[in-house]
């Protein structure tokens, strides 16, 4: 039964927004409808909420016809599962029918529907997930989520052998919130039990795991969750992994970054994890890049600079302070580098060779790369005018 200890989110102002109060006024007229999971979770954790998930007791039809009555935009995203997702003046609230599992093969669920609350919470997957608040804030907690919540505790609803083996994603999305939220050991039921399933990671898809993997890498705990997952053995199962633990925790919060240091094989990871063009590009430049030191003289930090770009160069100061092993020097200096020196433009172009007497081809480039060279190393100083004179020593 909920629990009357619970506190009110009547002051909320996500939830007294007049868009979601629109939608939950028109749905409740013919039947029941709640905020649920990440809102209330987040909201009793004092973070923002970004996204508001709805839960009815309403079929998905009858909230597709109740949504358009009204005027809101209705797209029905996931029927089979009792999904819609409907839009009032750019809001979007995704709106799912409750419901029970009626099989389920480690990967997608064959759903029945419901009017049981409590028979929806259990089917979900942490009791932190399964909190639920109507339109006047009042909560509902049918799996003690929030003594669990207050306690930063990550438990699974029911038994968690069960609960993984209804979708072996929830694994990673354990230890992606122990890593978020836990402030102390991880559960030691949902451990045994991610030990016990793991062998279902590999019937994951890529895009699955890269998606709770990148948000793992950014949490409060990472680094000490991986390392709880790589001392069971289960981080073994998602990518061959380093045990780099002090280079990654000195590394800022940054997927691409942890992620280049905690892989084994980081040229791997495009085809592992379904990497865009962009991350494995990024990836790729960090294999490449140079150590950095604060030691650098500032002509040297901006020949490097410029040939770096400034992305690359942020992530070579992260990457180096990481490995280093002394705390010496401004790695800071180093870093504000990149937003406090505007990289110049080499003023010169081929043409303006060509109409210095130069004949295009081969030599030209080879003048070009000559005069850009002298240019840098002359701290970026001469001008075009510079530039034009010393190209007449290339002259035939």
């Amino acid at each position: 039964m909920p629990k009357s200890e619970l506190p009110s989110l009547a002051d909320a102002a996500w939830l007294n927004d007049p868009r979601l109060q629109a939608v939950m006024r028109a749905l409740n007229a013919e039947g029941h409808v709640r905020v649920v999971g990440g809102a209330v979770r987040n909201h009793l954790l004092g973070e923002s909420v970004a996204d508001v998930d709805l839960a009815t007791t309403l079929l998905p039809q009858e909230v597709m016809r109740i949504a358009e009555r009204a005027g809101f935009g209705v797209h029905p995203t996931g029927l089979e599962h009792g999904t819609v997702m409907v839009t009032h003046l750019h809001a979007h609230f995704e709106v799912t029918t409750l419901r029970r599992d009626v099989a389920t093969d480690g990967r997608r669920a064959v759903v029945a529907f419901t009017q049981d609350w409590a028979e929806d919470a259990a089917r979900r997957d942490f009791t932190l997930n399964a909190l639920y608040c109507d339109a006047q804030g009042k909560c509902f907690d049918y799996t003690n989520g929030y003594t669990d919540l207050r306690k930063r505790r990550v438990k699974f609803v029911g038994k968690a052998s069960q609960r993984i083996r209804e979708d072996y994603l929830r694994i990673l999305r354990f230890f992606r919130f122990h890593a978020r939220i836990g402030t102390s050991t991880p559960d030691k039921e949902a451990i045994s039990a991610c030990v016990k399933e793991k062998r279902g990671l590999k019937t994951l898809s890529a895009e699955r795991i890269r998606q709770e993997l990148m948000k793992l890498l950014v949490a409060p705990r990472a680094v000490e969750t991986l390392k709880v997952m790589a001392e069971h053995r289960i981080l073994r199962d998602v990518l061959p992994h380093t045990e780099e633990w002090r280079v990654l925790k000195r590394l800022p919060p940054d997927a691409l970054l942890r992620l280049f240091v905690l892989a084994k094989e980081p040229d791997s990871l495009k085809e592992r994890l379904r990497l865009s063009n962009n991350e494995a590009e990024r990836l790729q430049r960090m294999s490449s890049l140079p150590h950095l030191s604060p030691a650098l003289q500032d002509a040297e930090r901006r020949r490097m600079l410029y040939h770096l770009g400034a992305g690359a160069w942020r992530d070579a100061v992260h990457l180096s302070k990481a490995a280093s092993t002394t705390n010496k020097g401004d790695w800071r200096e180093l870093l504000d580098l990149a937003d406090q020196w505007t990289i110049p433009v080499f003023p010169l172009k081929g043409g303006d060779l060509a109409s210095a007497g130069i004949a295009p081809g081969r030599k030209l480039g080879q003048v070009l790369a000559a005069l850009e060279d002298w240019w840098v190393a002359s701290d970026f100083l001469p001008s075009k005018q510079d530039l034009l004179a010393r190209s007449g020593r290339y002259k035939d």
